[in-house]
């Protein structure tokens, strides 16, 4: 981690400095200690970075898969070399606890490996004739340059999910992490690389404020894809001015997914569930639920079970193997949480069970109930350790009150499989869960889609009983 904190870029295969020379601390979220400087790089230094990734391409691509591969293995390797310090960068950076940073980076080394192997299988198909006499043949090829934006919650694997693909399969990559996390996102990405000796201007990393450096990026013609990860707001910009000239762009933005728990649920089982759903990383992921839309017939105790499991939850320094939950990732997001949020909630009527309390950056674990429609606990994605729960009669209303609202994955809670899985079948969103809290998918799931034959699709898990369900 030597060349990761002091205000540098790495640019055509070397750490330099922003054209403008500015820097900007990093701040250690559990206590607030600054553990480094950042560049603070803007559109000359993108200007740069697509550059040097446009030169290097032709080059990449040319090489074997078998060579890119040797690449990728190297750079694995030097995670797993420094897994212990990379892991103890993600608790400083993100504030999350040493399982989610584990998890983190063990999935980052993992997708390097199947990538690797990706690289060196089939680079196509053969196609069904369309006629008697013809062979068709299918081929894929690299798409070029690949830009990347990436979030501060899972900064190490959102990032290394498409670097990783996107390098096996010809691609240059430029990478502006967040500022919030900007080493384990991405310069730590750089040493790596680096050390891994890739050729100069094939991976690419840009620091700096979104404004500035991220908007620069996300705009850029000199791009073959754009691939952004975070809030639906953003990525409505980033849509919006790519669809000038048409061009790519891989967005996975929020949405306020929703847990269902219907009357003849598990009521024991949900609640534990509940717990990752919800509280997992202190409820700041793109897949955790912001909606528990529960029948009236086990509401109360499914209420009782959350309130006592939320009580039991540890909150405090991520370094201590006995915290379950860490602070909040920075002082703007407590107080979207609990200003905008919870208190108008409250002061609406919904009322609270455990919780809505905080101690500078660390947010109790909150349970509200009496939350309705009209509420911001009930539209907004929370990105909060919040279980906002809204009471229905009806397996109608549950579904009616689910669907309307942008969504990424779903759960529903009943006994009765065949009953779970018709709710799920009628909810819109892209996953939806069966007696499960969101599915924690690691790199084995990524799909290959860094070629210009891509895939649009939809997964599904109907039944996936976790082994940490009732560990509390």
């Amino acid at each position: 981690m030597d060349k990761v904190a002091d205000g540098r870029l790495y640019l055509g295969g070397s750490f330099v400095p922003a054209e403008s020379g500015r820097t900007a601390p990093v701040h250690e979220k559990a206590t607030g200690a600054e553990i480094g400087r950042y560049a603070l790089g803007a559109a000359a230094d993108v200007d740069k970075a697509v550059a040097a990734a446009r030169a290097a391409q032709p080059a990449w691509a040319a090489l074997a898969g078998a060579e890119r591969a040797a690449y990728l293995r190297k750079f694995a390797d030097y995670l797993q070399a420094n897994y212990d310090d990379l892991v103890e960068q993600s608790i400083r950076e993100t504030g999350g606890v040493r399982y989610k940073a584990e998890d983190e980076v063990g999935t980052s080394i993992r997708q390097l490996a199947i990538s690797a192997v990706q690289a060196t299988q089939t680079a196509g198909d053969i196609l069904q004739p369309y006629k008697a006499g013809k062979l068709s043949l299918s081929r894929a090829v690299p798409l070029g340059v690949v830009g990347l934006i990436t979030p501060w919650n899972y900064p190490m694997n959102l990032a290394m999910r498409a670097v990783a693909p996107a390098l096996a399969f010809g691609n240059t990559v430029v990478l502006k992490p967040a500022e919030l996390t900007p080493f384990i996102g991405g310069l730590a990405l750089a040493q790596a690389a680096d050390a891994a000796g890739f050729p100069p201007g094939v991976f690419n990393v840009v620091t700096g404020d979104g404004l500035d450096a991220g908007k620069p990026l996300a705009e850029h013609r000199g791009l073959d894809l754009m691939d952004f990860t975070g809030s639906r707001e953003v990525g409505l910009e980033i849509a919006a001015a790519a669809a000038v000239d048409l061009r790519p762009i891989r967005l996975e933005l929020g949405g306020s997914n929703a847990f269902v728990v219907l009357d003849d649920a598990d009521v024991e089982l949900a609640a534990s569930c509940a717990m990752i759903a919800s509280y997992e990383f202190q409820g700041q992921t793109c897949i955790s639920a912001s909606r528990h839309i529960v029948q009236r017939a086990v509401a109360d105790a499914y209420l009782e079970a959350l309130v006592a499991r939320a009580a039991k939850l540890n909150v405090g320094d991520p370094m201590d193997l006995a915290t379950d939950l860490g602070p909040l990732i920075s002082e703007r997001q407590r107080d979207r949480v609990h200003r905008k949020i919870v208190q108008p909630s409250i002061e609406m009527g919904a009322k609270v069970l455990t919780g809505a309390e905080y101690d500078g950056l660390f947010y109790r674990p909150t349970v509200l109930t009496d939350v309705t429609p009209e509420m911001p606990a009930f539209t907004e994605e929370i990105f909060g350790p919040v279980v906002p729960v809204t009471v229905v009669d009806t397996e109608e209303e549950a579904i009616a009150l689910t669907n309307g609202y942008p969504m990424l994955m779903n759960s529903v809670f009943s006994s009765d499989l065949i009953r779970g899985m018709d709710v799920a079948e009628q909810l819109h969103a892209g996953e939806v869960h069966v007696n499960d809290a969101h599915a924690r998918h690691g790199a084995e799931n990524q799909m290959p889609g860094f070629t210009k034959r891509q895939w649009i699709g939809v997964q599904r898990t109907p039944l996936s009983i976790p082994d940490w369900a009732g560990r509390r």
